[in-house]
């Protein structure tokens, strides 16, 4: 393989489980942008919510972030590419969901927001209780997220659905698959619906930087976990899913690393590197 760039999920993923960057797998990165190798972030996050543990790795240049809703230019700050919801589609997202068990987290040019009161109690709201720390300090509470998300309708790179069950998910997802043709939908944790435009997703984000880069697919690696990262995986060349992964990554992955708290990216790397 003639791996020229790597795009990496960051939530038990490239992090560990207490959300940090570890220091094998920060080695490993750094060696691999030592041989020439473009390291792209391919993130859920809005781009104000990446860590600052990746984002302190010298040489990493870009960020697809928002499930492919947005890519930055990371040290400059840049947004190179964006697909906005269409407004109409948020409407009828609003419409549908209004009567249904969900809260919504909203994104907007780059920070996220979300239902003050899921931000003061994200465990009632069915969020893991590893994720409060993360939740609350990501997330702008709005008291009334709804009207938030109405006065950014045409300015929105993607909202969240948080729901409190599989039965509410799988629910309100065929409501939104069958009435709303111009949204992409996917999910990276058990309790999230995840909406963007329709040409968004990771893999439409690597294809936007491998254009940038001059490179084809079969040049690129990814790492992923989630069902939000399979497209991803099966885009590029080498689709790499750590042993947690979901079903469905794991089914569109070329190959299985170890667990992502057993330094998972740092062995992928380290194997397609040829080291």
């Amino acid at each position: 393989m003639d791996i020229k760039c790597i795009a990496l999920d960051l939530d038990q993923t490239t992090l560990d489980g207490a959300g940090r960057l570890s220091p094998g797998n920060r080695r490993a990165l750094e060696y691999a942008i030592s041989r020439g190798v473009h390291i792209v972030i391919a993130s859920g996050r809005a781009f104000a919510s990446l860590p600052q543990d990746v984002l302190s790795v010298p040489g990493i240049e870009y960020a697809i972030t928002s499930n492919g809703a947005a890519v930055y230019h990371i040290p400059t700050g840049k947004r190179l590419h964006s697909y906005a919801l269409k407004s109409r589609s948020v409407q009828e997202i609003l419409r549908l969901t209004a009567g249904e068990r969900v809260v919504y987290e909203a994104f907007v040019d780059g920070r996220a927001y979300a239902d003050a009161a899921y931000v003061a109690d994200p465990l009632g709201h069915g969020a893991a209780p590893q994720s409060i720390p993360y939740i609350q300090r990501t997330r702008r509470p709005e008291s009334d997220i709804a009207a938030f998300i109405r006065a950014h309708i045409h300015h929105l790179d993607s909202l969240d659905l948080v729901v409190p069950d599989q039965e509410t998910k799988t629910h309100v997802w065929g409501l939104l698959k069958e009435s709303v043709p111009d949204i992409y939908i996917t999910s990276s944790v058990r309790q999230l619906i995840e909406i963007s435009h329709r040409d968004a997703g990771k893999h439409s984000g690597v294809r936007y930087v491998a254009e940038l880069l001059d490179l084809s697919p079969a040049q690129i690696a990814a790492f992923g976990d989630g069902d939000n990262d399979a497209d991803m995986l099966a885009f590029v060349g080498c689709g790499i899913a750590v042993a947690n992964a979901t079903p469905t990554c794991l089914a569109a992955a070329d190959h299985v690393t170890v667990h992502h708290d057993q330094d998972g990216v740092a062995h992928g790397i380290y194997e397609i590197l040829h080291i």
